[in-house]
């Protein structure tokens, strides 16, 4: 996870933020605002997405980060389904779903650039760095002994 130390550096993380925050201010009101339970999917996918990636991050290994990464892409096509059953009951307009849906292949596309860019990487993620220090010492060590 080299190029980035904190999960605030992350854009995809930034951009699911946003999304959330959209998801909400849509949800405060009409017709959606009233139905309760789909509501409240909605918002808890939304959440899941960026929690997911900030779980990961925080795993501090790429494997773990991959896994959550593809959770949190799974909350992606979680909510892009409910936006549209709340377009189908006539919740929210067309006008209001396709920016999100917008937001929502643009957060997947992050994700999976992330993805790809962790599966490719040498560095297995932060809580292996010192051990990967400690072999490298231990290398170098015993071959100029």
């Amino acid at each position: 996870m080299g190029k980035f130390e904190k999960i605030e550096d992350l854009i995809v993380w930034q951009k699911a933020r946003e999304l959330a925050k959209k998801i909400y201010a849509l949800t405060n009101k009409g017709k959606l605002s009233k139905d309760f339970a789909l509501k409240d999917q909605i918002r808890r996918s939304s959440v899941s997405v960026a929690s997911n990636i900030a779980e990961g991050f925080g795993r501090g290994g790429n494997k773990e980060f991959i896994q959550f990464l593809y959770m949190s892409k799974g909350s992606l096509y979680e909510l892009r389904t409910q936006l549209y059953i709340a377009l189908d009951l006539e919740y929210i307009t067309q006008a209001e779903f396709s920016p999100l849906n917008a937001m929502i292949d643009e957060t997947g596309k992050l994700i999976n650039g992330l993805i790809n860019y962790l599966q490719r990487s040498e560095f297995r993620g932060s809580k292996f760095k010192n051990r990967e220090l400690k072999n490298q010492e231990l290398r170098t060590t015993n071959q100029n002994a």
